[in-house]
């Protein structure tokens, strides 16, 4: 079922079909257990998962995430996006396994952004890792925890150790008593961010339910089957978005449909029955591979500025089929209200953007319609067929738009154009304020505000204005603080700070003696 006009999705009260039965577990997997090593080991790592058995998923998570400048994240451990993502669904539960110091991190972090249940944990000894008792353990946690009355799904998550050791939760069963077990590998050595891994997730699920609806008829959304053709959603938004994404369709005839990743598993199903896909987050490839099996158009970009919102209202009008003039009645309806707000507070400034949400080429080009100057944008995320139209929007006027950025690109390009605003992750903001230069944190303040139509449009002036007037501000308090120390001698002293400089020397003689060593083992 390849054709969007034959993909058919059934509902009925049907909603626990079997799909896949499980394996065996090999007698002979391999017994490598790099129980020493984490993320940070980089090659060391990802050499191991092959050895284990996890060369196939290592090769699938370089094609659909391509590396960058690093051998492993920069950002938060990747494995908090899926997990974020698994702990936001009702009526689903998470387990992890991995590293006792990586759970807790994770857990914390989970609960610090407002997760408000518990986080399943298999732990692991070098006895249970290399006997493959460790499988059996998370088997068996799961067949505990398959409780119908209480969960639709449960996610096993492995972590960097389980993962290099060939962890195989592919051999889980597929569902028991009805509950769908989904076991997804998310290492920090395979996963460039944790963005990335929201998809990782939400692809497995997506992988999931179309099996299940290719099966057998499936349980209905509990918000029903919408009356018009749909319009699916890829990526994380503010809540409000969706809801004026749907006002801009109905003039064309269609509707907002769900926004993958979702909130509940049947959402999937109506996902998966919407007429167009919107990849308004460009890295969801995994996802987008399912929603292309099942025969649905993907388009990229956003409906956000001015230009933003005419050309994707026509590329989602083209893609559904809809006529020109109803392609214009919404144009006509949204354009000027959206221009009105756009011209209602200007900005007036230089602005660097950086971050790892996604969007931040969306966000600068709200930010030049608003009148900004923007010469550099960096995204921790790939280049992908999604954003080359915004890429191509920003590139035209100027802006230097970086792929897989690094904090180096960020702060080097920060530290060159100074400019009366740095929008960025927290060590940009760190040395944006080091520096004196008035900064924001994307994730907190910039993408946690409308984007989309005439709400985006006038979103960001206020907060923008505010902070780039604190310039004054940051420098008094640049001034007061002088002298106090920097890095490793910033603080209150009673004497002077004791320096040791040959330790720095010791180590910058080990790292280099590190990368010549790494230079010519690529070279042999």
């Amino acid at each position: 079922m390849s054709d969007k006009d034959t993909y058919r999705v059934e509902y009925d009260d049907a909603g626990d079909v079997q799909v896949i039965q499980a394996e065996a577990l090999p007698a002979d997997r391999p017994a490598d257990a790099p129980e020493t090593l984490g993320c940070h080991s980089g090659s060391e790592m990802e050499e191991a998962a092959k050895l284990a058995g996890s060369s196939e998923i290592l090769e699938q998570y370089a094609k659909d995430y391509p590396q960058g400048p690093h051998d492993k994240p920069q950002s938060m451990c990747p494995a908090f996006g899926s997990l974020r993502v698994g702990l936001r669904m009702r009526r689903t539960a998470t387990v992890l396994s991995g590293s006792a110091c990586c759970v807790y991190g994770l857990t914390f972090v989970s609960h610090f952004y407002g997760a408000r249940r518990s986080v399943g944990y298999v732990p692991f000894n070098s006895e249970t890792l290399v006997t493959g008792k460790l499988f059996e353990d998370i088997r068996e946690s799961v067949h505990d925890l398959a409780d119908p009355d209480l969960y639709d799904a449960i996610v096993v998550t492995n972590l960097c150790v389980p993962t290099a050791s060939g962890v195989p939760l592919r051999l889980l069963p597929s569902e028991i008593n009805g509950v769908r077990i989904v076991g997804i590998d998310v290492p920090g050595f395979g996963i460039p961010t944790h963005a990335e891994a929201k998809d990782v997730l939400a692809g497995a699920m997506l992988n999931y339910a179309r099996a299940e609806v290719e099966a057998g008829p499936v349980q209905a959304p509990a918000s029903g089957k919408s009356d018009r053709p749909t319009v699916a959603m890829l990526g994380e938004m503010f809540p409000a978005d969706p809801m004026m994404i749907g006002a801009m369709l109905a003039p064309m005839g269609l509707a907002a449909g769900p926004v993958v990743p979702c909130r509940e598993w049947r959402e999937l199903y109506a996902a998966l029955d919407s007429s167009v896909v919107a990849a308004i987050h460009p890295f969801y490839t995994a996802s987008v591979r399912e929603f292309q099996a099942a025969g649905r158009p993907v388009v990229g970009s956003a409906p956000v500025g001015r230009d933003g919102t005419a050309e994707w209202l026509r590329a989602i009008g083209e893609a559904h089929g809809v006529s020109a003039d109803q392609i214009a009645a919404s144009q006509n309806a949204f354009l000027p209200a959206i221009e009105g707000a756009l011209a209602g507070s200007r900005i007036n400034g230089t602005i660097t953007l950086s971050g790892y949400e996604g969007s931040e080429l969306l966000v600068a080009r709200l930010l030049i319609e608003s009148g900004a100057d923007v010469p550099y944008v960096g995204t921790a995320c790939p280049k992908t067929p999604w954003n080359a139209a915004d890429e191509a929007w920003l590139k035209a006027r100027g802006v230097t738009v970086k792929f897989r950025a690094s904090l180096e690109d960020d702060c080097a390009a920060m530290e060159g154009v100074k400019p009366d605003l740095a929008i960025g992750t927290t060590p940009v903001v760190q040395k944006g304020k080091e520096l004196g230069i008035p900064s924001l944190y994307f994730t907190n303040l910039i993408s946690a505000r409308p984007l989309m139509g005439p709400a985006g449009a006038g979103s960001l002036q206020e907060v923008v204005n505010a902070a780039m007037g604190n310039r004054d501000r940051m420098h008094s308090m640049r001034e007061f603080f002088e002298g106090v120390g920097h890095q490793d001698t910033a603080g209150v002293w009673e004497g002077a700070p004791n320096l040791r400089p040959e330790f720095r020397a010791l180590n910058a003689k080990k790292l280099e003696r590190a990368a010549k060593a790494a230079k010519a083992a690529e070279m042999i």
